[in-house]
């Protein structure tokens, strides 16, 4: 893991760097995403409220990046949670995704994500995180492949009876 790394909210100026380490990312390159369409992204991102972004950086350069959706089946979704091809390995997956986690549980009881089928690298990760699969998302993104939904949970969202 490298020391050297910290996490900081997105800022237009990391747009760039994040698209090219995204464009060479896998599942998105099988799913068939192009640079416009990270553009289209970023440029809902940067309107704010209700996403939040994060950037990881390593020797001030962002290697990673995590997208929230805020007020989603009572808690959180995380719509993105992307490291640089170069950088994996390395544990910045799971400090990304224990910030976001720590945002969310403050406010929330769930943090929901999805995953698609094919990609068991990551369905692995989440697995490892706590993460369990809740349901299928039938050709959600493309068709043929399907996106497994994962939730994470410190309990429901109102205690019996209330």
């Amino acid at each position: 893991m490298d020391h050297r790394s910290n996490i900081r909210n997105y800022h237009p100026g990391d747009r760039e760097k994040l698209i090219s380490i995204l464009s060479r990312s896998e599942p998105w390159r099988t799913l068939g995403y192009s640079a416009q369409d990270w553009d289209k992204l970023f440029t809902i991102v940067e309107a704010g409220p209700p996403r939040e972004a994060y950037v990881i950086e390593c020797d001030g350069q962002p290697d990673g990046l995590a997208v929230v959706r805020r007020r989603f089946l009572f808690g959180d979704y995380l719509e993105l949670l992307a490291v640089s091809p170069a950088r994996r390995g390395q544990g910045l997956g799971r400090l990304l995704l224990t910030h976001v986690e720590e945002q969310t549980f403050a406010r929330a009881n769930n943090l929901f994500a999805c995953v698609s089928d094919f990609n068991a690298d990551a369905r692995r990760f989440y697995e490892h995180q706590g993460y369990a699969e809740v349901g299928s998302l039938r050709n959600l993104l493309v068709d043929g492949r399907d996106e497994i939904l994962l939730r994470k949970t410190t309990g429901p969202a109102r205690a019996s009876g209330a």
